[in-house]
């Protein structure tokens, strides 16, 4: 059966209290931005609440914690009732929580998870999975990249946050690293090369850059874009202080985003600016397809171009996806919430 397409219509309730909402992920940056990045799309407000899995069930996946509620802890203590009219989830660790949490309300949370669970795929009221899954089904929202938190509203603000940003030698570059996973490859000396040529494009055309390593870089990588980029107008976040990834994608007049990362890619793709993809070695044994396929689509679509040493221009529709996604979700659970009430 076909997916949900986002330009369907959604059905809205005017005047409605608003439903109470929860946010399960695991803390990890990728997952927790898709979570909220949802959440926050629909215009609810709502409960953010980081689990994580309890000895003994923590040592088994989670597809076989046949107690899924007692599995996992958060920081205000146990999921327990009065329970959500909406649970969103994201990753495999909050998938059979916000299963279990729709079985206890006996059907009347309204459970979407962001990403392919892998388990009770036909359970949940709505899956939002980029399209490089292949994952369809009448419950299955399709979006083109990974949801994310990236609007107009957070990067203007985040704009404000940092204006010292707005006086740096323009061309700007905001560079967004990465790092190794199971289909690439970041060794030292593909970072000192991808330092090298930021350090040429410098030269060549003035201008600045904006580098934000993540977690995956690793302090070697950092210290390594830090050494190779001395002396040039590059500033490079080092973990500390208030996080200016926003700013970053705000002032940048073009990105460079290494090939890893599809939510850094599809967070750059959200600016409408030029997005160059840095490349990376694949690795022998990696489950490479589903990066190949997004790479692909985002190509054909005129969001991405190779970086091939020089910063070229482009235009093209910002991705608006997550706020598509969260305008049905929205609709869908309102819907419900109005049944429910007339029935």
């Amino acid at each position: 059966m076909a997916a949900l397409r986002l330009r369907d219509p959604v059905t809205a309730v005017p005047g409605e209290t608003a439903p109470v909402v929860w946010v399960l992920h695991d803390g990890k940056p990728g997952m927790a931005s898709q979570a909220l990045g949802l959440a926050e799309a629909t215009g609810f407000p709502f409960i953010e609440r980081q689990i994580s899995g309890r000895a003994p069930w923590a040592w088994l996946p989670p597809q076989f914690w046949l107690a899924a509620l007692r599995a996992v802890s958060t920081e205000a203590g146990p999921l327990q009732p009065p329970w959500p009219d909406l649970v969103i989830g994201c990753g495999r660790l909050s998938a059979m929580p916000a299963l279990a949490i729709r079985r206890a309300s006996a059907g009347r949370t309204f459970a979407a998870q962001v990403q392919d669970p892998r388990v009770g795929r036909n359970e949940f009221d709505l899956l939002f999975v980029p399209e490089h899954d292949r994952l369809r089904g009448p419950r299955t929202v399709v979006t083109r990249g990974a949801i994310h938190r990236v609007t107009a509203a957070r990067l203007a603000e985040a704009r404000l946050r940092f204006p010292r940003f707005a006086g740096l030698p323009r061309p700007i570059l905001g560079v967004l690293i990465g790092g190794a996973n199971r289909s690439y490859r970041l060794s030292l000396d593909r970072l000192a090369a991808i330092a090298e040529a930021i350090a040429g494009v410098l030269r060549a055309g003035g201008g600045s850059a904006l580098v934000t390593p993540s977690r995956r870089t690793g302090a070697a990588g950092a210290a390594l874009l830090r050494e190779r980029l001395a002396g040039l107008p590059a500033e490079i976040w080092d973990g500390s202080g208030d996080n200016p990834y926003y700013a970053y994608l705000a002032t940048a007049d073009a990105l460079l985003v290494t090939a890893d990362s599809v939510s850094m890619i599809s967070e750059a793709a959200a600016t409408g600016k030029p997005v160059h993809i840095l490349e990376l070695a694949k690795n022998r044994w990696g489950g490479d397809g589903k990066f190949a396929r997004f790479h692909a689509t985002m190509r054909e679509a005129g969001i991405t171009r190779p970086f091939t040493g020089e910063i070229e221009s482009w235009s093209y529709s910002p991705l608006d996806d997550t706020a598509r996604a969260g305008k049905l979700l929205r609709g869908q659970v309102l819907a419900r919430l109005a049944q429910r009430r007339y029935a």
